[in-house]
């Protein structure tokens, strides 16, 4: 437990430390989005990938301006090997994002542990195509030390962090499992989600920061199991109900 968490910990640290400026970008292109009122929607093709939208989506603390693409194609529940032959399916990304009709006035979050499946590159290649602005979060390290040849990637073999507008590295070191037990022949302990859900709650609490220095204060939701919560949220569901999609 103690080494895992030692594990975990240097990550996070290591994204703390290391992305602040890419981490401004992003949140000052996210800051610009709420402050016109419009949506900022977030993609996560890959089996646990999807966790990391749902992370950000209708969260207690979170921006009621996060509007989740949650596609069934590729999460787990419909099975884990579907799953997997769909996030290599090429063409199913732009599916996807035309299907969402995104345009010039919208930004996309896509967000994939390893940032090269043909799902997630041909989602960021439709979104530039169309005029959205883009910002990636996944592995610099695992998408480079990736092979080009890769049955998982698509057709060009371009990586996330080279096709959206701002790319935020979770550091998430190549094969994911971090941690060596005796006599175990494969490394054990996932961080990935650890590091997404970090750099993604991190981005909107830096959002919100923003916002408030520009005099915006964002509507934010608060836990519906908390005291007050149904009623702080009611103020604002007809504003998106109709608008986010999967509200």
């Amino acid at each position: 437990m103690s080494e895992y968490l030692a594990a975990i910990t240097e990550l996070l640290g290591r994204i703390e430390g290391e992305e602040g400026e890419s981490i401004g970008a992003a949140a000052r292109m996210m800051a610009d989005q709420v402050a016109a009122d419009r949506l900022i929607q977030v993609y996560g093709p890959g089996g646990h990938s999807n966790l990391a939208a749902q992370e950000v989506f209708f969260r207690a603390g979170g921006l009621m301006h996060v509007s989740a693409i949650l596609d069934e194609g590729t999460l787990l529940s419909n099975g884990a090997l579907r799953s997997m032959a769909v996030e290599r399916t090429p063409g199913y990304g732009r599916i996807v994002i035309e299907n969402a009709g995104l345009g010039p006035d919208d930004l996309l979050i896509l967000v994939n542990a390893y940032g090269i499946n043909a799902a997630l590159i041909d989602a960021a290649l439709t979104a530039r195509e169309r005029g959205v602005r883009t910002i990636g979060v996944s592995s610099r390290e695992h998408a480079e030390k990736t092979a080009k040849d890769h049955p998982a990637r698509h057709p060009s073999a371009a990586n996330l962090h080279d096709v959206v507008d701002v790319a935020v590295d979770t550091k998430v070191p190549i094969g994911d499992a971090v941690l060596e037990v005796d006599g175990m022949p494969e490394r054990v302990g996932a961080v990935s989600t650890f590091a997404n859900a970090f750099a993604l709650n991190t981005l909107v609490m830096r959002t919100i920061e923003l916002l408030i220095e520009r005099d915006v204060v964002p509507p934010v939701w608060r836990s519906g199991n908390a005291p007050g919560g149904d009623e702080a949220n009611a103020a604002f569901i007809g504003r998106f109900r109709g608008r986010v999609r999967w509200l």
